[in-house]
């Protein structure tokens, strides 16, 4: 179930890019045509204002219509097969759904308690009794959550019955069209139960949101909270689009509904807590902005010695990248497995942060790096509201502080392997024969070497023991995730840093190569050069279990399937009985796993592991391996 959760995660994701963007130029568009910073030349009806209003409405399609985007994106990380084809499916779906439910509307509207229907005129900025237009359809305002039920169903169908062979007489109605054929008839009902159902939705989000904005303090911490310290499971994006995209504390999400107001906010004196004061989930930029580069700023500052000047190499861009747009995962797996618990530090530090700001006033949407806050906060408001974002950057500054302070401290209090202090023998190398040869090998496969994509690809997969050794390629937002049939043939980390890796997590026979936001191109290109070479390798859009990684490993570690007598979960424990204790690896080894501890009876020739409350989904799995 958790590997579900966690890839219906990260398929919510894959519209979810488009938003940034599309928020940066809206902001844009706001921020030039403030009369107050341009005087009339941003007056109404000047050339000035109609070019930056057009280009405002090109910006603002992705959240007019973020209905139909999750509907067409949420497939394309959830099928399996075809697609391209699932988001077909699925659109034509979630259309055919709100005609379902405009029809019943305009015929039942009485018995749904809106007798009004037909006369009930759509306009925007209002709540239009709970209605609005999809294209072009007259409907329930079911925001992202009916985009999504419809999707998931879509999505499940598709994965089911888009390869059934049908009798050859039906031949024609194979694949797409029998998934929407059974679809077609799976919105009946659904968009009877939506007209019923929904209308009592709309009511309790309104006391939701009511309830959110009264919780103050403690529902900011532990928004925040939530939405960092589950990064790594994913399920982050199940707390954050529901605020950001979807109607959990206002209609249309916090995102859209600040760009709509950004001008009144600009133009008004009073306080932000008064203008906005639902907005307060969207603080979670800060922590990208002020405690990574602390945090970057302790890894160097407890680096070997002899390995300064690569982890500022190393460091520096990240930390950038982070600041400018945003974009820490590079800098958060790269210590995220070596020393989990400064994770929790990280989070519990970027809640506070945050809280703090908010109890100081602070409002807004700052989900982005530095460009997009700006864009979006700090130069549209910075006249009337200036004093609130300089109390932000002292605040900021004196939490990333702390934090550099605690994660240096505990880095060399605990000797956590963290950027700067891996083995002396994992150096960036210059290019090589290797990988001259995996360029000449894209060109004779009628590549051009110099695509960025294949030549990192074609190096990836060689790197990976070649296309034999891969069992399963899949990806998400900035990772190639790889279960290999021999750990042995996988090169060095440093080879794959050579070739622009960010890093290389290992757990046994699965294998995360940290690539960044282009990992779809390069996962693409990989997967032209499997087919290429006749490989078995299964490359699929599946989140990776878990849980199986560290199964694989403790088995590993434990001798082998043929070393084990009987395996069992004891609370937080991995118990096992071998054959042979001297097979069974050293502490040191397993808690580079996540085991707690290790603990052995010779006598019996018992081995505990102790790993945690997760301890029955790890035997689960490695039973599932043996």
């Amino acid at each position: 179930m958790m590997q579900k959760i966690q890839r219906f995660g990260a398929a919510m994701f894959v519209p979810v890019m488009l938003f940034s963007f599309a928020g940066i130029v809206v902001a844009l568009g706001s921020l030039f045509n403030n009369a107050t910073l341009f005087g009339s030349l941003a007056n109404p009806g000047t050339t000035w204002y109609n070019i930056w209003d057009t280009i405002s409405a090109g910006g603002w399609t992705v959240f007019n219509q973020e209905g139909i985007l999750f509907t067409v994106g949420l497939p394309i990380g959830l099928a399996n097969k075809a697609r391209g084809r699932a988001a077909m499916e699925s659109v034509i779906t979630y259309l055919t759904y709100n005609y379902f439910i405009g029809a019943m509307l305009s015929h039942w509207g009485s018995a749904f308690g809106i007798p009004n229907f037909d006369k009930i005129q759509i306009v925007s900025n209002a709540t239009n009794n709970g209605l609005t237009t999809i294209a072009g359809i007259k409907t329930l305002d079911t925001s992202i959550l009916g985009a999504l039920v419809v999707a998931l169903i879509v999505g499940w169908l598709h994965n089911k019955y888009f390869d059934k062979k049908l009798p050859d007489w039906l031949g024609i109605f194979q694949g797409s069209v029998y998934v929407y054929f059974l679809a077609f008839f799976a919105m009946i009902p659904l968009a009877l139960l939506t007209c019923w159902g929904w209308p009592k939705v709309q009511s309790g989000i309104a006391a939701m949101q009511n309830f959110i904005v009264s919780s103050g303090f403690i529902g900011i911490w532990v928004y925040n909270f939530l939405n960092r310290i589950l990064i790594p499971t994913g399920l982050h994006h199940l707390v954050y689009i529901p605020f950001q995209f979807g109607p959990a504390v206002v209609a249309g999400g916090l995102q859209p509904y600040w760009l709509k107001h950004l001008a009144e906010y600009a133009a008004s004196s009073r306080p932000l807590a008064q203008l906005a004061p639902m907005e307060g989930f969207q603080l979670y930029g800060n922590e990208k902005v002020f405690l990574v580069p602390f945090i970057c700023l302790a890894f160097y500052a407890t680096a070997k010695k002899n390995k300064k000047k690569q982890t500022s190499a190393l460091l520096i861009p990240a930390a950038l990248t982070s600041v400018l747009a945003g974009i820490t995962e590079p800098i958060d797996f790269t210590y995220l497995f070596a020393a989990p618990v400064l994770w929790v530090v990280y989070s519990v530090m970027s809640a506070t942060m945050n809280t703090v700001m908010y109890a100081f006033g602070l409002r807004g949407f700052m989900s982005d790096g530095a460009i997009g806050i700006a864009s979006q906060n700090w130069l549209p408001l910075w006249e009337h509201h200036w004093k609130i974002y300089v109390m932000q950057f002292i605040v900021g500054i004196i939490f990333g502080i702390i934090t550099y302070f605690v994660f240096k401290i505990m880095i060399e209090k605990f000797n956590y392997i963290t950027p700067g202090r891996e083995a002396d023998d994992q150096d960036v190398k210059l290019i090589n024969k290797k990988e001259y040869k995996q360029k000449m090998a894209a060109k004779e496969a009628g590549k051009d070497a110099s695509d960025p994509y294949i030549a990192r690809a074609t190096a990836y997969l060689d790197l990976l023991g070649g296309a034999s050794n891969i069992t399963e390629l899949s990806s998400c937002a900035t990772r190639l995730r790889v279960s290999v049939a021999d750990p042995s043939k996988v090169a060095p980390d440093s080879e794959f840093k050579a070739n622009k890796a960010v890093n290389v997590v290992h757990h046994g026979k699965a294998i995360q190569v940290i690539v960044g936001l282009d990992v779809p191109q390069v996962l693409d290109k990989m997967n032209d050069l499997i087919k290429q070479s006749g490989s078995a390798a299964q490359v699929s859009t599946a989140q990776d279990n878990p849980y199986i990684e560290r199964a694989t490993a403790y088995l590993d570690l434990l001798g082998g399937e043929s070393n084990i007598n009987d395996l069992i979960s004891c609370s937080t424990r991995v118990r096992a009985h071998v054959v042979d204790m001297s097979k069974v690896a050293n502490d040191v080894d397993f808690k580079k796993y996540d085991a707690k501890e290790v603990e052995r009876k010779d006598n019996e020739k018992e081995v505990d592991i102790v790993v945690g409350l997760d301890a029955d989904q790890i035997v689960d799995n490695m039973k599932s391996l043996m």
